[in-house]
């Protein structure tokens, strides 16, 4: 799901960086008006939380992978306007350091996954999430936030003049609809989850259990350090349908750095160098996001 540099067009990627940040910087000034002390420090760990769970794709069809994004899960966890904050947030330490997903390309992929994205998979249960269609409206916003997403990209694409056969259209959204599919599915998961551990939802804001917390925290870790052992090698859909288009040798990289594709290079290419990136991931996610929470907590309360 997240386009690397070099795939768009150029006034499509600075247009959307245009639109973009002035949207997100609107939604910081709504999360802070609205920001709790004791919701801080939920904000850091279900950062954490998705960070780690991005990094580890499942097969979704022959060849080919998928992760979830967790749009929808931080929506209904945080609320909208605190949610896109958080996915900014991680998608931009995703690109600075991990080089997963294009700099350049940081608007369109926040377009993507934080805002539209974050929308998609709030309205339902916003619509319908108190009553008895509950769990669909849950699952219906895990789907929709990854196949809004993906449709857009591909839009995207389009703008910047790429040719998609009809055939690679039509692969490409199968797959993209099975992930969507096993997004919603997770998302529904994680939720019970979270609500048995005490943790408070967007529209029951209530202070989380310190040790609903630290369990999400402890699988935010264990999914960094170990789960990468048992993620698929596959490519997701998006490197898929860029390797079926001819796509990846237009990818480029601005720059190299020690962390990039989720590995310390000092550590060569074993299991170590991708747990100690992740774990160094988490840190970094966490801390931001506790600080940006305190922020946004000092000055809503004045």
């Amino acid at each position: 799901m997240h386009i690397p540099d070099g795939f768009l067009a150029t006034p499509v990627w600075l247009g959307l960086n245009a639109a973009g940040l002035p949207l997100v910087g609107y939604l910081a000034r709504q999360a802070q008006r609205h920001s709790q002390e004791s919701r801080v420090p939920l904000l850091g760990v279900m950062g954490a939380f998705v960070f780690a769970a991005q990094m580890i794709n499942f097969p979704v069809g022959v060849g080919a992978s998928g992760h979830l994004v967790g749009s929808a899960l931080l929506a209904i966890t945080l609320g909208p306007a605190a949610a896109a904050v958080v996915m900014t947030a991680i998608l931009a330490i995703q690109a600075l350091i991990f080089q997963d997903g294009g700099v350049l390309a940081l608007g369109a992929n926040v377009l993507n996954m934080a805002l539209a994205g974050v929308l998609a998979g709030y309205l339902p249960y916003h619509w319908w999430g108190e009553g008895r269609f509950r769990r669909a409206a849950i699952f219906l916003g895990g789907f929709a936030s990854v196949l809004v997403g993906a449709v857009l990209a591909i839009a995207e694409l389009r703008l910047s003049g790429v040719p998609i056969p009809a055939a690679v259209l039509w692969v490409s959204l199968a797959l993209f609809t099975v992930t969507a599919a096993l997004e919603g599915a997770i998302t529904v998961a994680v939720v019970g989850g979270l609500e048995r551990l005490g943790i408070g939802l967007a529209r029951q804001p209530v202070e989380a259990r310190p040790r609903g917390l630290a369990v999400v925290g402890l699988a935010a870790v264990l999914l960094a350090a170990v789960g990468v052992l048992f993620a698929s090698t596959y490519p997701d859909g998006l490197e898929k349908m860029a390797q079926a288009l001819g796509l990846e040798e237009h990818a480029r990289a601005l720059y190299s750095t020690p962390l990039a594709d989720y590995s310390l290079r000092w550590l060569g290419s074993s299991w170590t160098a991708q747990a100690v990136a992740g774990l160094l991931g988490l840190t970094v996610i966490f801390g931001l996001l506790i600080l940006l929470g305190r922020m946004f907590a000092r000055r809503g309360s004045r």
